[in-house]
């Protein structure tokens, strides 16, 4: 016979195991947002009443931003993302934002960060024999590209395994080349912080769920528009396919192919292929939900588009969503206001281009166009190297936007 005392402890049980998906689907940081007055918890968390006003002022007000002109499209109806940013990629101006500084989790679209910090550092035709060790500590139920102990890689081929596969195993490996995950994870942080994307906080270097790791819509779209200016960069991202050494067969190596797992790339699950889409990375963890930043050319212009955490129910609903909003986008450019900037790395200068228009209200320096053929990708596609928009003088040279098509590699 069950006693009236254990029937409540059966039911504070049952009680805790529902509402405990709902507490772990968010960052700790941010549970201060997740009740309502009656202190219940709620589905749908609230954003924070103060966010980072990087970019401007209108960037840290919560909800959607937008400042729509003569004959601009609405927004999109159909949007559930806790956050989310349309960016022009060339001069950085923010064309409207959704809660732009929520810091929230970013599962593996913080290999973008890790990329763009690493990829100088390691040429990529060096090679490497991996260890155990190194693959020891890779989350469980991680993304895996198939790295396997004792075979030698090359660099490329881990990069190739990162950016298509999103393999926590590649990014391990190359985070040992670079002297160690803690020291990974502190480069990271420093280049971030380089960039003005103060919203990151970077716990390891793959973009696994770990305490206290969160990035943001702004900072996530920060970190992409540096990362496209390095053409390893670009090139990896827009690769929709390649081969993959495997295991060793006698005195022959096997290969497999590996095939990018942006759905608006590669056109899977129910998921049309978006139009001018050149990259660039997608992410999907418990505590994260599913994130995507995405760069999209078309007509000349293009945007940067990045969604966390979407919550509608619908399949693949943060590829679709980020698709909506490249189509708003692209038909509201020139007819909004923007509400902010993606601002430039602390260490550039403006730099004078010459011949061209003077500075708009944003800083931002206009430029041609112009368009060359990419002799690299075989001639799959059109490289659209835009000379243009915010030009800064980085270590490496001028800052610029490059697009390119989706190659196939192998």
């Amino acid at each position: 016979m069950i006693t009236a005392k254990a029937a409540r402890r059966t039911a504070l049980t049952v009680t805790a195991a529902l509402l405990l998906p709902l507490f772990a689907a968010v960052p700790a940081a941010a549970d201060t947002h997740d009740r309502k007055a009656d202190n219940k918890p709620q589905k749908h968390p609230n954003p924070p009443a103060v966010m980072s006003t990087v970019g401007g002022a209108q960037l840290g007000k919560p909800g959607t931003q937008v400042s729509l002109g003569a004959g601009a499209p609405v927004l999109p109806k159909d949007l559930s993302g806790r956050s989310w940013l349309v960016a022009d990629a060339e001069s950085g101006a923010v064309l409207a934002a959704h809660n732009a500084h929520w810091r929230l989790p970013p599962a593996s679209t913080l290999k973008m960060l890790f990329a763009d910090t690493l990829l100088p550092k390691l040429p990529k035709e060096a090679t490497h024999l991996v260890t155990e060790a190194e693959l020891s500590e890779v989350g469980t139920n991680s993304s895996l590209v198939g790295v396997k102990e004792d075979l030698t890689y090359t660099v490329n081929d881990l990069w190739l395994g990162v950016f298509l596969r999103s393999g926590n195993d590649a990014v391990h490996v190359l985070s040992a080349m670079n002297g160690g995950i803690p020291k990974t994870v502190q480069d990271m942080q420093a280049h971030a912080e380089e960039l003005q994307a103060l919203d990151t906080r970077v716990m390891s270097p793959d973009g696994y769920d770990a305490a206290g790791q969160v990035s943001s819509a702004y900072d996530l779209t920060l970190i992409a528009r540096n990362g496209m200016q390095k053409k390893d960069f670009r090139d990896y991202a827009a690769t929709v396919r390649a081969k993959f050494p495997g295991e060793m067969d006698g005195a022959k190596r096997d290969t497999f192919e590996i095939q990018n797992t942006n759905r608006l790339l590669t056109g899977d699950y129910g998921v049309a292929p978006y139009q001018g889409i050149a990259g660039v990375k997608n992410g999907n963890t418990t505590h994260a939900g599913s994130t995507f930043t995405g760069v999209a050319e078309r007509n000349g212009k293009v945007l940067l588009v990045t969604v966390m955490n979407p919550d509608s129910g619908e399949s693949q609903a943060v590829y679709k969503e980020t698709a909506r909003l490249l189509d708003w986008g692209f038909a509201a450019t020139g007819k909004v206001t923007p509400v902010g900037e993606l601002v430039p790395p602390r260490s550039a200068k403006l730099k004078e281009a010459g011949g061209g228009a003077g500075p708009d209200k944003h800083g931002s320096q206009a430029r041609p166009v112009g368009i060359a053929k990419d002799e690299s990708s075989g001639g799959v596609g059109i490289a659209l190297a835009i000379i243009g928009g915010v030009l800064m003088a980085l270590a490496a040279g001028v800052f610029v936007v490059n697009r390119r098509w989706p190659s196939a590699r192998g």
